[in-house]
């Protein structure tokens, strides 16, 4: 048996042969899948490079503090000791020349001489003079004397630029050293994201923690899910942002965080997981960016800490272990279980899917009600629906007065069958009764009856009813009704009087 190795990339593979020429290969060990480029890495750094700049390099020297202070710190001390090494030796030269020209170095050790500056005849001394003034040493030995005007005038110059060096350097040192981002290293996030039932509704959650005792004031959670999609009009949009709702509207996105807190993102039909179930989580390519805000308790300044959880260390089915315990006088929290989860019993199905399992499910969905056993007509299940909606939303009066909340359909019913049109016409008003009742009574007739106590309340019982109550009722407005039942009502009427 030999062995061949071939090289794919990245990744090796080991082929296995027969030495006798045997024709039999070994299945090839499965392709270790990738690993997923990530926005925003798990200790919060984003990996964007900016390239391509071009001539706008030049933006970053007109805000040269801000640039300082971005640079990595090996930049920062190195910028800091040249900054330093070439003013001192700039402005002893400047302390050097002027000896030289004046004539010092020559006569440094006559007595009867004064130079510019004393006991200064080389370039070290100049150096020493000038380290000795900046850092008011002051040792006496060195020291300008009043026949300088040029040295008094360069002395200044020194004070001057020393001061602005050290307010700019040691002002960049400061704030680099003051800069909250170490106080987010502790900050914890849990190392996954979990997916379980809460309270009846799916819901994402993950685990925030604060490691010190101080507080982190006004601390606030945010979310951002980055996932590449492409518009109705082919417009392909990679790492497209939207928001996920952590309790924006209810104010539970502003965190008290003393102890570990679950931050829940619950699915619904607004939640951009709305469509996610575990079977499609595992084709799904996907990153949740949590960035956590907060003034440091102690320093005042704002500090930001961000994680992200990718598709694959999302949980389907999960949820945390609580770790907050009481104990005698105060509660203990056991961050040995911060990122520990156990299995919980989930629906493996989207949110959507779930709800349209339960309207199909449902009794009272309304294409039951045309699907039924009856033998009705398109038009009749939809003058059905459509009473129904209608009877629904009478009002408490109209619904007292008509005496039942189902009567318009009922009425429509009555057109159907004989039986139905008895029991139905038993549940109408007893005034629309006696004008029922009485067939074929003419217009002329009900108009011009004796008493106008009489015809008033039935017009306006009439006028009170819903509009296809009122259409077979005649309009309300007094005329004959018994024109305007259908034909089968008319042949019941007349069949019961006669």
């Amino acid at each position: 048996m030999s062995a061949l190795r071939k090289k794919f990339g990245d990744d090796y593979q080991i082929v296995t042969t027969s030495s006798s020429g045997g024709s039999g290969f070994q299945q090839p060990a499965p392709e270790k899948k990738r690993k997923r480029q990530r926005f925003v890495d798990k200790n919060g750094r984003c990996n964007v490079q900016h390239g391509n700049l071009g001539g706008e390099t030049s933006r970053y020297l007109s805000d040269l503090f801000t640039t300082l202070v971005d640079l990595k710190w090996r930049w920062n001390l190195f910028i800091f000791i040249l900054t330093y090494t070439v003013a001192w030796l700039f402005m002893a030269s400047m302390w050097w020349v002027i000896a030289y020209v004046r004539g010092d170095l020559n006569r440094a050790h006559d007595d009867k001489y004064t130079p510019c500056v004393a006991n200064v005849y080389n370039f070290p001394s100049a150096f020493l003079f000038f380290i000795e003034t900046e850092a008011t040493i002051g040792y006496g030995y060195r020291y300008i004397t009043d026949k300088c005007p040029e040295g008094i005038i360069l002395f200044l110059f020194q004070s001057i630029l020393g001061s602005i060096v050290d307010a700019f350097l040691i002002g960049c040192m400061f704030i680099k050293m003051s800069q909250p981002k170490k106080r987010a290293e502790t900050l914890m996030f849990s190392e996954h994201a979990a997916i379980s039932m809460r309270d009846g509704k799916l819901t994402l959650m993950f685990r925030v923690g604060n490691l010190r005792n101080s507080h982190m004031v006004s601390a606030q959670i945010r979310c951002k899910l980055l996932k590449s999609r492409q518009t109705p009009e082919g417009e392909f949009l990679p790492l497209d942002q939207l928001e996920l709702d952590v309790g924006f509207s209810t104010g539970a996105d502003q965190l008290f965080l003393v102890s570990p807190l679950t931050i829940c993102h619950v699915i619904d039909s607004k939640s951009p997981f709305y469509e996610l179930s575990q079977r499609s989580m595992q084709t799904e390519q996907f990153e949740i960016v949590v960035i956590l805000e907060g003034i440091v308790e102690t320093t005042g300044m704002t500090c930001q800490a961000r994680t992200s959880y990718t598709e694959d260390e999302v949980l389907w089915g999960h949820r945390f272990f609580p770790v907050i315990s009481l104990e005698e006088g105060f509660f203990k929290v056991d961050y040995s279980q911060f990122h520990a989860t156990f299995e919980v019993p989930t629906p493996p199905h989207s949110v959507k899917e779930q709800e349209e399992a339960l309207l199909m499910s449902s009794p009272l969905m309304a294409p039951s009600l045309c699907n039924s056993g009856e033998k009705t007509s398109s038009l009749d299940c939809l003058e059905l629906l459509e009473d129904t909606e209608t009877t629904t939303k009478l009002p408490a009066k109209l619904q007292k007065m008509t005496g039942r909340d189902g009567l318009p359909r009922k009425l429509l019913r009555m057109s159907s069958t004989t039986s139905e049109m008895t029991y139905s016409l038993g549940d109408l008003p007893m005034k629309l009764q006696r004008i029922s009742s009485v067939p074929g009574v003419s217009e002329e007739k009900q108009v011009s009856k004796p008493t106008k106590m009489i015809s008033e309340p039935i017009s306006q019982s009439v006028a009170d009813l819903p509009p296809k109550l009122q259409r077979l009722a005649g309009g309300g407005g007094g005329g004959r009704m018994d024109g305007h039942l259908p034909p089968k009502l008319r042949k019941m009427n007349s069949d019961r009087f006669t």
